[in-house]
This record gives C-alpha cells, sequence and structure tokens, in this order.
C-alpha cells in the first residue's frame, strides 16, 4: 500500500509545482504593481506626442515578460496631487514646452523625492542628439526642478540597458546618437532623455498598422526601440518605488540573454 502511494504523492506535489509556475495572464494581478506609462502633461498639453504608442508599450510588456501593465494608460499633469500615485512618468513632445507654474515645478519635485523616473522623449528629433526645442527648453525646465543636478551621458554599461534584454546602445524611430542622458540621483535614474523618439517606434494605430516609418534600419531598429522601451518599464517596476515590491516575484520571470546584432 505504502509503495503505490509514494508515486501517486509524488506526481501530486508535481503538478502542484507546474500549476504554480505556469505564467498567468497580467490581469490577474490587478493594477496593483502595474506598469503605467502615464503621459506627462504640461502648461496646455493634452497628450503624449504619440498617443497610441502607450497603450503599445504596456502591450509589449506584459507578452514579453508577464509583468503587468495598463493597457489604457492614464495621463496626468505635474500639478496634479495624483502624480505622485505611480512611479513613472513619460513626457514627449514635438515643439518647445512652456515654462513650468510653480505649481508644476513642486509637484514634479514631491514626484522626484518619493523615487519617480521620467522619461523624456523628443518626438521631433534631428542628426545625432541636435539640439531641439523639446530637447532644449524640457531641460531648461527640468533644471528648475532639479537645480543641483545636471544630467549625463549612459551608455551600455548602465544597469538601463541590462535589465530585461541586453542592449548595446539606445535607437527609437530614428537611430539617433549611441548613448541616452539622464539624471542621476546617487545611482538612481530619475529623468532619462531620448533624443531617438522612442514613441515614434511604437506608435501603432487600431488597424495594426505602424504610424511611422523607423529609419534607417526598418523592422530591425523598430525591434530595438521595442526593447529598450521593454528595459525601461522593468527598470521602473524594480525600483522600490514607495516599497511597493509586490510583483518581485514574476517580474525577472525571463530574462533575455543575448544581445541584438
Amino acid at each position: 500500500m505504502r509503495r503505490t502511494l509514494i508515486p501517486f504523492a509524488l506526481a501530486s506535489v508535481a503538478l502542484a509545482l507546474a500549476v504554480f509556475f505556469v505564467p498567468r495572464p497580467a490581469a490577474a494581478f490587478g493594477d496593483l504593481g502595474a506598469f503605467d506609462p502615464r503621459a506627462l502633461l504640461t502648461g496646455g498639453q493634452t497628450g503624449a506626442a504619440h498617443p497610441t504608442a502607450l497603450g503599445r508599450w504596456s502591450y509589449e510588456l506584459i507578452q514579453r515578460t508577464s509583468a503587468p501593465a495598463r493597457l489604457h494608460p492614464d495621463s496626468v499633469h505635474a500639478d496634479d496631487k495624483t502624480i505622485v500615485n505611480e512611479p513613472f512618468v513619460y513626457w514627449s513632445g514635438a515643439d518647445a514646452v512652456a515654462p513650468l507654474t510653480s505649481a508644476e515645478v513642486l509637484g514634479l519635485r514631491r514626484f522626484f523625492a518619493l523615487g519617480g523616473v521620467m522619461l523624456a522623449d523628443d518626438a521631433r528629433p534631428v542628426g545625432d542628439g541636435d539640439p531641439t526645442s523639446f530637447n532644449t527648453t524640457a531641460r531648461a525646465q527640468l533644471a528648475r526642478v532639479l537645480p543641483n543636478a545636471a544630467p549625463i551621458s549612459i551608455g551600455a554599461d548602465n544597469v538601463l540597458f541590462k535589465t530585461f534584454y541586453l542592449l548595446r546602445r539606445p535607437e527609437g524611430r530614428i537611430e539617433g546618437k549611441k548613448t541616452l542622458d539622464a539624471i542621476v540621483h546617487g545611482t538612481s535614474l530619475q529623468v532619462i532623455f531620448s533624443s531617438h523618439d522612442i514613441g515614434g517606434a511604437l506608435a501603432q494605430g487600431p488597424t495594426g498598422v505602424w504610424e511611422m516609418a523607423v529609419s534607417p534600419g526598418g523592422d530591425a531598429q523598430r525591434e530595438k526601440a521595442i526593447r529598450l522601451a521593454v528595459n525601461v518599464a522593468m527598470y521602473v517596476l524594480c525600483s522600490n518605488y514607495k516599497d511597493d515590491q509586490v510583483h518581485a516575484p514574476f517580474l525577472m520571470r525571463r530574462r533575455a540573454s543575448s544581445p541584438l546584432p
């Protein structure tokens, strides 16, 4: 009798473990700890430069990593008290940004003080990171928010390029320069400046057609841009913003091991 029960018991344990480790849909986790690529609104802005990019960003994160993300991302004004409710904001634009109000400056300071992360993404970049109206004015306004921190260049040795995919350089709708700029506090990234238009590479219409051509690398370059977006999301999710670690057990379920050629 004992000999027949042992194999049955082992099989039961194996089945239980198999069920436990089967990846679950992100919806099962609810919104708690989910990545929300919120569009940051300042001045008269009404949305991200490429609104459809945000839902696609969340979709790619869910499909590739099993981490939870909101398929219908929010937007938030810099002076809204809810800006501190989530650890990430996405500030994008194709034109010069208006000077921040004192309330917007204070709102962003609270956000960064709690460990928030911002991606400032130039939607109309030129050349290899040449100055543009959005890039120049966004940096000037963020210097008012974080007056004692100057952007530095970060490349493939930074953790951002290793959080999920191993990437050699940033790329977006345009190839751009080989590094990103960032405002760093201690070892943590506060603001990531992209002159690559990552959102432009992610933007996809309701029919599934990509909205913008990617140059010069086409589909392969778009894939690298998506991978960079996933890495940014994983960096945010793996941080200790408000000590929220509810998502930690499944964030790194899978990890890519090979860089793109």
